[in-house]
């Protein structure tokens, strides 16, 4: 089961402005957990180095955040604004494939090897994704990439929330991934992040 969330995530901060809280709309006027967790993957994702994604995860367990994490080289190596220019780009691969090519870790990868670092156990918990193109500053669908899927499904967490391209937020359960991958294959996904298999796709339409 999947749930959209179709309520912008800046919705109750801009009914908030400029008004003073009384009584009863107070409730109104907070925030809901997803929300809190997410806005938290937000400034996480300003830690990023990328020059097409600015990503952002955590890891949420029992109500506590256990783990961080965005896009970024791995420790003590030199990320793409070091180097001055993304990789990718200039070998002109699409969003979402050959991600071998590439310097960064992703953000989601990156939360779940800290808590190892940490001695700390993911499971049962839930992870929030926020993402951004950091040319445009407008937010996008963070939807984990089938390598984070794998390892978010073996790490034995419970839900993904994640940012979207209109402003709100998306919740998937882990255990509908595992479900339906055991009925089709991972191909076959509705939400995959970028554009993979593009040219194949075009290629078989010849």
């Amino acid at each position: 089961m999947k749930r959209k969330i179709k309520r912008k995530m800046s919705s109750r901060k801009k009914k908030s402005e400029g008004t003073k809280p009384q009584g009863g709309n107070r409730a109104e006027l907070r925030v809901s957990k997803d929300e809190y967790y997410l806005g938290i993957a937000r400034e996480v994702s300003g830690r990023s180095t990328c020059f097409r994604r600015s990503i952002g995860a955590l890891i949420v367990r029992d109500d506590q955040i256990i783990s961080t994490g965005y896009v970024g080289a791995p420790r003590k190596t030199r990320d793409s604004l070091e180097h001055g220019f993304c990789l990718r780009d200039r070998l002109n691969i699409p969003h979402g494939q050959r991600y071998e090519l590439c310097r960064s870790v992703h953000a989601e990868q990156n939360a779940i090897i800290n808590a190892a670092r940490a001695g700390v156990s993911l499971l049962g918990g839930d992870m929030f994704i926020y993402g951004r193109d950091p040319r445009t500053g407008q937010e996008i669908d963070a939807f984990p990439c089938f390598i984070c899927k794998k390892m978010i499904i073996n790490a034995g967490l419970n839900r993904v929330v994640c940012s979207t391209s209109s402003g709100g937020l998306q919740v998937f359960l882990v255990e509908d991934w595992v479900r339906e991958w055991q009925q089709s294959d991972i191909l076959d996904d509705t939400h995959q992040y970028g554009k993979p298999l593009e040219n194949e796709k075009q290629n078989k339409n010849k």
